[in-house]
């Protein structure tokens, strides 16, 4: 089964730049909640009035619970996803994510803001992993990578807009109003996306639900391809493998290794240095204000570049970039070490942001195309999910290199390595694996495109 490389017409391309707006809006609020915690840190540990006595060690863990939800939301969301479709797991993941950073405005101590905070993440992390799913499954093939890196780059957006909103409005609405903020999907994004985001005709055909995946065809414009057998790559006597299962098969065990570690490499670096880079440039001589520019910077370039990378990657395939990619962090992160001008400085942190941040946007384009439909949900799922394992590890190699007094250059070179080690299980990923399109049979309606 295959999508078509371009648009078949107007009200396609309408309905999919909706579905790609929705999904990115969506996603940007993971971004802000990765970053707001930090924003409402100080006031938190300044203090106790808030939530009760917070200790650094504490607020670590509290930073952590939210990483910890976003990866078990992951991986519930591939364990369904495949199975309830695209758009019920995206509107239940922005109810659920609604709620609990409303919920979180609410807490009055410690122990009910870290439980709240682990379950916002748990509707996040159902987020990301049907994000990609749901934009493989409606973009044209020329222009997936570049949709998946406009949603995908929702999460430095929404860094950014955090650190802004802090900035500007946190006097006025306190850190409760920060968080009230995030609950605001729930009476914006979520009526929206009810009523046009529709769920994947590729899905429905995958699932047998032929008439259903008509319908849908005939009011949104997009095609349909019926195949003779769902992913007929995959066409064996035995029954088809869906989700988790099929991760598990022999056709895809060691490319779902290797994409996994590719993504616990991408987000071990977007945390620890989201975290850590504004304390690493503070201890290399930087000012207060000097050193959150840094990180602005880092976020900036991973959006502006992703993009770009994401548009090389339609023309050239992903692997070849995002290997790259990893490769631009390695010199960049090394080139910080080089005791070169703030102007190179900050040249070199948005190049980082483009092979870490930026990296991480690829890789979630590029797993999203790598498996067929039966188990791409679960496929995005298990990236977004071990990755968050990385997520995790970051800001505590950030945190014991700081702790032990290692110099900001050894932390730099450490994350440089683990970029090009990224880079090479990229390298590593079987092209053999990959989903070829399949021949497809044109349905029998008058909006039904035929195979290419």
């Amino acid at each position: 089964m295959s999508a078509p490389s371009t648009w078949s017409g107007p009200e396609h391309r309408r309905s999919v730049l909706w579905v790609v707006a929705l999904a990115a809006i969506a996603i940007v609020f993971d971004g802000y909640d990765l970053v707001v915690y930090g924003t409402v840190l100080p006031t938190l540990l300044d203090d106790p009035t808030q939530l009760g006595h917070l200790s650094a060690g504490t607020a670590g863990a509290l930073g952590s619970y939210a990483l910890v939800g976003v990866m078990i939301g992951a991986f519930i969301a591939g364990t369904f996803g495949d199975r309830v479709g695209r758009r019920r797991m995206m509107l239940m993941n922005i109810v659920w994510f609604s709620v609990g950073m409303g919920a979180t405005a609410l807490a009055h101590n410690l122990l009910t803001f870290g439980i709240l905070r682990f379950l916002t993440g748990i509707g996040i992390g159902g987020l990301v992993a049907t994000a990609g799913a749901l934009i493989a499954e409606f973009a044209p093939s020329s222009k997936r990578n570049v949709y998946n890196a406009i949603v995908y780059s929702g999460v430095p957006a929404g860094g950014v807009v955090a650190a802004v909103l802090a900035l500007v409005i946190s006097d006025h609405v306190g850190w409760r109003g920060l968080f009230w903020i995030g609950a605001l999907p729930l009476v914006t994004l979520l009526p929206l996306a009810f009523v046009k985001m529709p769920e994947s005709p590729q899905w429905l055909v995958s699932r047998g639900r032929i008439d259903q995946a008509r319908a849908i065809g005939a009011r949104t414009g997009i095609p349909v391809h019926i195949a003779p057998l769902p992913d007929a790559t995959l066409a064996t006597d035995e029954p088809e493998k869906v989700g988790f299962a099929a991760l598990a098969s022999r056709r895809f065990a060691v490319p779902t290794l290797l994409l996994g570690l590719m993504s616990f490499a991408g987000l071990l670096l977007t945390y620890g240095l989201n975290t850590w880079l504004p304390q690493i440039m503070k201890s290399a001589g930087f000012d207060a204000k000097g050193s959150l520019s840094f990180l602005l910077v880092l976020n900036g370039g991973a959006i502006v570049g992703g993009l770009i990378a994401a548009r090389l990657a339609d023309r050239r395939g992903p692997q070849r970039i995002v290997a790259t990619s990893f490769c631009l962090a390695t010199f960049a992160l090394i080139g910080l070490t080089l005791g070169f001008g703030l102007p190179v400085l900050l040249a070199a942190v948005a190049v980082a942001g483009v092979g870490t941040i930026g990296t991480q946007v690829l890789i979630y384009g590029y797993v999203s195309n790598y498996y067929p439909t039966s188990a791409r949900g679960a496929g995005v799922a298990w990236c977004a999910g071990f990755g968050r394992l990385g997520g995790i590890v970051g800001p505590m190699i950030g945190g014991l290199l700081i702790g032990a007094g290692i110099s900001s250059n050894t932390a730099f070179y450490i994350f440089a390595g683990i970029a090009l080690a990224g880079a090479a299980a990229t390298l590593l990923v079987p092209q053999s694996a990959q989903v070829t399109p399949a021949p497809v049979v044109a349905a029998p309606s008058a909006r039904l495109a035929t195979a290419e």
